[in-house]
C-alpha cells in the first residue's frame, strides 16, 4: 500500500477535500478542452491497468470478498468500457427563426458513495463518467474498502496530472463515515449526489433535498425454458452468476426452470462444475447463511457474502479439494434465498409448470426493482412476454446478465445502474444538465 503521505486526492480534513474538488473542476472546464479530457481518460487507462492485478489483490485482502481473477476482470471492465466525452449530446434546432443548441453542461463537484462490494471499480467508473461531463467527484467511501478506494483515487489523480490535468478532480476524506458523508451532502460545493448501494443508502441520500442517481438493491431472476440450448445456458449461468462470487447486483441470484428440462439442465449445471446441494445440505447452508431477527424476518448472514462455495461448504462439515464457483439446490417460491440478495454463490433452483409461471414467480422474486434479468430461450415470442413482465433496466436473452456490459454481448460498462431513480445505466451523459443557448431573429440561418 503506498504511504499515506503519497496518495493524492486523500485529505484528512473533508471539507479540505472539498475546496480541493471546487478548485480543480474551475480548472477542469476553463483550462481544459474535451480532447485534453479524453487524453486524461486514456491516461487513466494506461495507469489502471498496469496496476489491476495488485488493486485486485488489495481489494480481496482489504474486503475478504470476491476471487482475484474476477476482480480483475470487473475492474478492467470499468477501466476499459467506460465512456468519454463521445457520449456526451448535443441538440441543435434549426430554423428560419434563428438557431438553439442545447449543450449538456457539467454539475461541478459531484458527491459520491462507493459500496465495499466494489471499491475500486466505482471509483474509476464514476470517476471517468464524471471527468468526461466536466466534473470532478468527491468519494465517500465504505470504511470497509476505504484502503482500496483512497489508493484508487490517488492512481487516478497521478494519471491525470501525468497527462497535464489539474490535481484532484477526484478527492476522498482519510476516514470517511456517516459525518463527513453528512458534510458533503450539506455543502452547498456540491451541485449532484451519486450512491451506490442498498435502500438505507437511497434514503440517506434522498433526505439531502439534492438531485440524486442512486443505484439500488437487485435480484435478478433468469428464467430456462424448454426451447433453450441447456448446455450454454448452463454454462453462461455457472460463468454469470457466480462472477465475484455473486456479488454483483446485476448477477442472477435464483433461476426459474420448466419442469420439462429441469432435470436436463441439472445435469449440465453439474457437467460444468456446479456443486449439487442435497436436501440436508441445502437446509444446512439455509440455515447458516440467512439469519432471522426477533421479530422473524430473515436476512443475510454477512460473513458468508462474497465468499467462496467451499469456504461455505465447509462450515457445514463438507470438505471438497475441487472449488465450484456455485453450489445450486431445487427448492420452492418460498424459500428465502428466492427473495433475499444474497451476493453468495448458493443459487436455488425453482421448478415451474409453464412458462407461464416462471414468468409470474419470477417477477415476483425480482419484486418490482426494476434492476436486472435474464431468459434462456429461443423463442422470441416468450422472451418478449416476459421482457414485458418485469420491466426490469437491464434484460438478457441467452446469455449472462454481464452480456449488456460488453462482457459477451454488446454495451458500455459502468459500477451505478441507477434502477430507484431511473437514470438506468450511467455514462457522463448521466451526470450533466441541459443548458440551451439560442441565436435569435433568424441568426445563423443559411438556407
Amino acid at each position: 500500500m503506498t504511504d499515506k503521505k503519497e496518495l493524492l486526492g486523500v485529505f484528512d480534513d473533508v471539507e479540505e477535500a472539498i475546496k480541493a474538488a471546487e478548485k480543480a473542476q474551475k480548472e477542469l472546464v476553463t483550462k481544459y478542452t474535451l480532447e485534453d479530457r479524453d487524453r486524461f481518460i486514456e491516461n487513466i487507462r494506461k495507469f489502471a491497468m498496469e496496476k489491476m492485478e495488485y488493486l485486485a489483490e488489495l481489494e480481496l485482502e482489504e474486503t475478504g470478498y470476491g476471487r482475484i481473477e474476477d476482480k480483475i476482470a470487473k475492474n478492467s471492465g470499468a477501466v476499459m468500457f467506460s465512456q468519454g466525452t463521445e457520449a456526451i449530446p448535443k441538440n441543435i434546432y434549426a430554423t428560419d427563426k434563428g438557431l438553439t443548441v442545447e449543450y449538456y453542461a457539467p454539475y461541478g463537484v459531484i458527491g459520491a458513495i462507493t459500496p465495499v462490494t466494489n471499491p475500486a471499480a466505482t471509483v474509476v467508473g464514476n470517476g471517468i463518467a464524471a471527468m468526461a461531463a466536466g466534473n470532478s467527484v468527491i468519494f465517500n467511501a465504505h470504511p470497509n474498502g476505504k484502503r482500496t478506494s483512497a489508493y484508487t483515487v490517488s492512481l487516478i489523480n497521478e494519471a491525470i496530472i501525468d497527462a497535464g490535468g489539474p490535481e484532484n478532480l477526484l478527492v476522498m476524506p482519510r476516514n470517511p463515515d456517516m459525518e463527513t458523508l453528512d458534510v458533503i451532502m450539506k455543502s452547498p460545493v456540491v451541485k449532484l449526489l451519486i450512491g451506490t448501494g442498498g435502500p438505507g443508502m437511497v434514503h440517506t441520500l434522498m433526505r439531502s433535498g439534492k438531485k440524486v442517481v442512486a443505484a439500488g438493491a437487485g435480484n435478478p431472476p433468469s428464467i430456462i425454458d424448454d426451447t433453450a440450448d441447456l448446455k450454454k445456458a448452463a454454462e453462461g449461468i455457472y460463468a454469470s452468476a457466480s462472477f465475484d462470487n455473486n456479488l454483483l447486483c446485476i448477477a442472477e441470484k435464483e433461476i426459474f426452470v420448466l419442469d420439462s428440462i429441469f432435470d436436463e439442465f441439472v445435469e449440465e449445471l453439474q457437467k460444468v462444475g456446479a456443486y449439487k446441494l442435497n436436501e440436508e445440505e441445502s437446509k444446512k447452508v439455509t440455515d447458516l447463511v440467512v439469519l432471522s431477527d426477533e421479530e422473524g424476518n430473515k436476512y443475510i448472514n454477512k460473513k458468508y457474502i462474497g465468499k467462496c462455495t467451499n469456504v461455505i461448504l465447509k462450515d457445514i462439515g463438507i470438505e471438497i479439494d475441487s472449488d465450484p464457483r456455485i453450489a445450486f439446490f431445487e427448492t420452492t417460491m418460498e424459500h428465502p434465498l428466492v427473495f433475499l440478495e444474497q451476493m453468495m454463490p448458493i443459487i436455488p433452483l425453482i421448478r415451474c409448470e409453464s412458462f407461464e409461471q416462471a414468468v409470474e414467480w419470477a417477477v415476483q422474486a425480482e419484486q418490482g426493482n426494476k434492476h436486472s434479468a435474464s431468459i434462456w430461450s429461443k423463442d422470441i415470442d416468450r422472451v418478449t412476454v416476459f421482457g414485458r413482465a418485469i420491466d426490469t433496466t437491464i434484460f438478457v436473452q441467452n446469455g449472462g446478465t454481464m452480456s449488456a456490459f460488453g462482457v459477451g454481448g454488446s454495451g458500455t460498462n459502468s459500477p451505478t445502474i441507477a434502477t430507484p431513480t431511473g437514470e438506468g445505466v450511467t455514462g457522463p451523459q448521466t451526470f450533466t444538465r441541459r443548458r440551451r443557448f439560442c441565436m435569435a431573429g433568424g441568426g445563423n440561418y443559411l438556407l
